[in-house]
């Protein structure tokens, strides 16, 4: 299955330390690009993302963003530094006994820098949860990447078909207009009151026949379509291959083009070209 470059993906991730959410978004780009917005004290994830991005993607400027919202009722108990406690008291009753002064505000104490301390959250468990939540996103992100992908190949396959109708009109309508190329010729001469040398007439219809052929190009149209088929099916990154197939079919479309003395033949061109057109618009949405 082929896969689209654009894409959008969401995950929420919950638990006792808060809320967190994963948004992955991505547009078409020759070459993988990543680009990521984290909150600060994650920024060390950025290397681990980038490299999970690299191992399941391969083309497309991809865009990736976590927002991050602690929980305020799951902050971990207070404790107290019983020791530099016991040193602030012993030192404010010195003071206070110096100052003939007994008031002494417990409340003062537990201010003091490094007396009240709170455990901090386990940044690996947070980290952890966060890595699980982003592997859901990503795999939502494929899943959406390759639903889109789908409907893109059904596009394709479509023009495809279309592509095959206009060349086995053309191939149909040949012999018709070689005959009418040859009858238009004579009736020129017999116009113009000459009689043309009847080996020499032979000779130049066979050097208009020659020009006119397009079996080459019929062909050629029809092996492209196999092989674009067989792509489509076979899946994977292959929108550079299927790029470079668009350019085959443009190739036997000029030439056709340039071939034809036919309006129907021109008409035939034109909708070929119009069909590869349209194919290449998709395309470029391609890993």
């Amino acid at each position: 299955m082929i896969h689209s470059m654009t894409a959008f993906a969401r995950h929420e991730v919950k638990s006792d330390w808060g809320n967190a959410i994963w948004e992955i978004r991505s547009v078409n780009q020759r070459f993988l690009e990543t680009y990521f917005r984290l909150p600060e004290q994650f920024r060390g994830l950025e290397p681990v993302l980038r490299e999970r991005f690299r191992k399941q993607l391969n083309r497309g400027k991809v865009e990736c963003s976590l927002r991050f919202n602690a929980n305020p009722a799951a902050k971990s108990n207070l404790s107290i530094n019983e020791k530099l406690a016991e040193q602030l008291i012993a030192s404010a009753q010195w003071i206070n006994d110096k100052a003939n002064n007994s008031t002494l505000n417990p409340v003062e104490i537990m201010r003091w820098p490094g007396v009240m301390e709170a455990e901090e959250a386990d940044m690996d468990v947070i980290s952890a949860e966060l890595l699980a939540g982003f592997d859901k996103a990503l795999a939502d992100f494929k899943a959406a990447r390759a639903s889109e992908g789908k409907n893109m190949a059904a596009l394709i396959v479509e023009r495809l078909e279309g592509i095959v109708t206009q060349a086995e009109q053309v191939k149909a309508q040949m012999p018709d207009i070689v005959k009418w190329q040859r009858e238009r010729i004579i009736e020129k001469f017999n116009d113009a009151n000459i009689e043309p040398d009847s080996g020499r007439l032979e000779q130049e219809l066979v050097l208009l026949a020659q020009k006119m052929d397009v079996d080459e190009e019929i062909d050629r149209l029809f092996s492209h379509v196999k092989e674009t088929n067989k792509i489509l099916k076979k899946g994977g990154a292959q929108g550079r291959r299927l790029d470079f197939m668009m350019q085959e079919f443009n190739r036997e479309a000029n030439t056709l083009g340039s071939k034809s003395i036919n309006t129907d033949i021109t008409a035939a061109a034109v909708e070929l070209k119009v069909l590869i057109e349209q194919m290449r618009e998709q395309i470029q949405n391609i890993e």
